[in-house]
């Protein structure tokens, strides 16, 4: 079984008074959040912040303060089993506009309820849902 590590961002914008979610639209056809591989020598941060800047071209990131979570599941990748385990920071951005990488094929700005229709896998809801509560308080 392969191990493998990821790191990415529940990102989110205000627009007046509303709270809106990023999520893309990867080409296996679900949607979710940016993610990807830690490389060599980069913290879960650094890894988060990369791949945000990658996948959305999105530079302009702040940490929300303690919200860290982590979950895990199998996948088949040519043949072979991969346990992949991914750490989520929530993270606020000003910029509205994303530029998706060749690793996606669209993307959208979601208020809360629509996000998690459109989210795609249960832990991922779980991640968004645990954000939304975490956000709820400094409203």
């Amino acid at each position: 079984m392969i191990e493998e590590t990821s790191a990415g961002i529940v990102l989110f914008r205000r627009e007046n008074d509303k709270i809106l979610f990023l999520l893309l639209h990867y080409p296996s056809g679900h949607w979710d959040f940016v993610k990807g591989k830690m490389e060599k020598g980069e913290t879960p941060h650094e890894t988060a912040i990369r791949e945000t800047r990658e996948e959305t071209g999105i530079t302009d990131v702040t940490f929300l303060d303690n919200f860290e979570e982590w979950i895990q599941y199998n996948f088949q990748f040519e043949g072979e089993l991969v346990n992949k385990k991914v750490v989520f920071f929530l993270a606020e951005t000003k910029s509205k506009n994303v530029e998706i990488s060749h690793e996606h094929l669209d993307y959208t700005w979601m208020d809360y309820l629509t996000a998690m229709e459109k989210t795609t896998f249960d832990n991922a809801k779980t991640v968004l849902s645990k954000s939304y509560a975490l956000l709820s308080k400094t409203l």
